[in-house]
């Protein structure tokens, strides 16, 4: 498979260079040159496959032609050893539970997935220079790509986040790691670390002197395998007989999320339509309404890991519908809300189903209350365990939950981190002194 880049001006590029550079020369990211559908066979038969089996015939359809077989039912296997359960909220409305891998956040899949991917490349390609991954985090990438990458040989991850906007459990999650994770602490906002992670892409001086690539979701190795949830999500709805007329809603950031969903119904899997779900930061929603994109500087809000001012897969979306506003529109729906209505709604489903919604998933739920057609089955996406934003979650339920072992292990270590401004060359300047 070849990609090209977004912006159209850079010279088309193999999956493994794809993977090992993350950005394109010309600051676009990188899609496929063409999407594999699927045949009805499995779709008729996906409710009886397991995950694992789902998410190697789809990464087959979208890797198969660059990654032995064997090696990449190796690296499937090795990263799904978790389940994502379809729940019952109420009628007609279910969550898929992504919370389930290492740090208990949906990224866990796209941010192991990509590990195991980039240490077959460098172990094919017989390098030995260290491989430097750049991340900017708003919250769950950072803690998702610094545990999916500890101890990977040949590799050092830059986690950088900006101060005192992310959760102290998320902090913590990737702050105490140490070995071949460094946390950078940014003085700004989400949008400046991901600018900073841009910029460095593009210093030619830096590029000569060290080899980087991102793991965020510019990365097509960390945006893609996402789109396993979505196939196990239907899978799991067909077991019940509930896949008709399914609507899937994706609280969205950087909508590198929602991004994978709708490739994979690019693939034929047979969603009717999706719902991106805002906080305040609505860029996309505001785009919906109007057919313009107006980036805006971040907000900060309890819904941290969607803090996000300029969504780099906007993009994306914009390159996989040909610029199309009517057509976006035609399969994609949007709803935003406040940090106040982010509250009443953790607190309304609390107290009438007993389900604890974290803030991001408290606005997919809401938003298919509010834009679910009658005959319509909805399915939410909970990102992250609701622990990881306890104090926020018990305030608005006024009930106590417990923190998973797997979130109290981290809150044991000692915090780590490199003070950074938002200008680009002190960052520079760090960087090269790790050489």
């Amino acid at each position: 498979m070849q990609y090209y880049s977004t912006n159209h001006q850079a010279p088309i590029a193999s999956l493994h260079k794809a993977v090992v550079k993350g950005l394109a020369e010309d600051r676009g990211l990188y899609m496929p040159e063409h999407i594999t559908p699927l045949p009805q066979e499995f779709f008729q038969s996906i409710d009886n496959k397991s995950f694992q089996e789902i998410a190697f015939t789809v990464a087959e359809a979208f890797f198969g032609e660059d990654v032995k077989r064997d090696d990449l039912q190796t690296i499937v296997y090795d990263t799904l050893q978790f389940d994502c359960p379809v729940k019952k909220v109420e009628d007609d409305i279910y969550s898929l539970e992504l919370f389930h891998g290492p740090t208990l956040a949906f990224k866990d899949v796209g941010a192991r997935f990509m590990a195991r991917l980039l240490q077959y490349f460098i172990r094919q390609e017989g390098r030995h220079d260290q491989v430097n991954v750049l991340v900017a985090t708003s919250g769950d990438t950072g803690s998702a790509v610094a545990n999916g990458f500890l101890g990977v040989e040949g590799i050092h991850v830059y986690v950088l986040y900006p101060k005192g906007k992310v959760s102290p459990i998320q902090e913590c999650q990737f702050t105490t790691l140490g070995k071949n994770i460094t946390a950078i602490e940014v003085e700004g906002t989400f949008d400046d670390c991901q600018a900073l992670v841009k910029s460095a892409f593009m210093d030619k001086e830096l590029n000569e002197q060290l080899l980087l690539t991102s793991a965020n979701s510019i990365n097509v190795a960390r945006f893609l395998p996402q789109a396993f949830y979505y196939f196990n999500a239907y899978a799991r709805m067909k077991e019940m007989g509930k896949a008709d007329e399914l609507v899937v809603c994706v609280p969205s950031g950087n909508f590198g999320n929602i991004t994978a969903a709708l490739f994979g119904h690019a693939m034929g899997l047979p969603i009717k339509r999706f719902i991106a779900a805002n906080n305040a930061n609505d860029i996309f929603y505001q785009y919906l309404q109007t057919g313009v994109y107006n980036p805006q500087p971040s907000k900060a809000t309890i819904a941290n890991a969607m803090d996000v001012g300029d969504p780099s897969n906007f993009a994306r979306i914009i390159d996989l519908y040909g610029g199309e506003h009517s057509r976006i529109c035609s399969l994609i729906s949007g709803a935003t809300f406040t940090d106040e209505v982010i509250r009443k709604t953790m607190k309304s489903c609390y107290s009438e189903n007993g389900y604890v919604l974290d803030p991001h998933g408290a606005c997919g739920y809401q938003a298919l209350k509010q834009l679910l057609r009658e005959g319509e089955t909805g399915v939410f996406c909970e990102t992250a365990h609701p622990a990881k934003f306890k104090d926020t979650v018990e305030g608005a339920i006024d009930a106590e939950i417990t923190i998973p072992e797997k979130l109290a292990a981290f809150m044991k270590g000692e915090k780590k981190s490199e003070p950074m401004s938002k200008e680009f060359a002190d960052f520079k300047t760090f960087l090269l002194k790790q050489k």
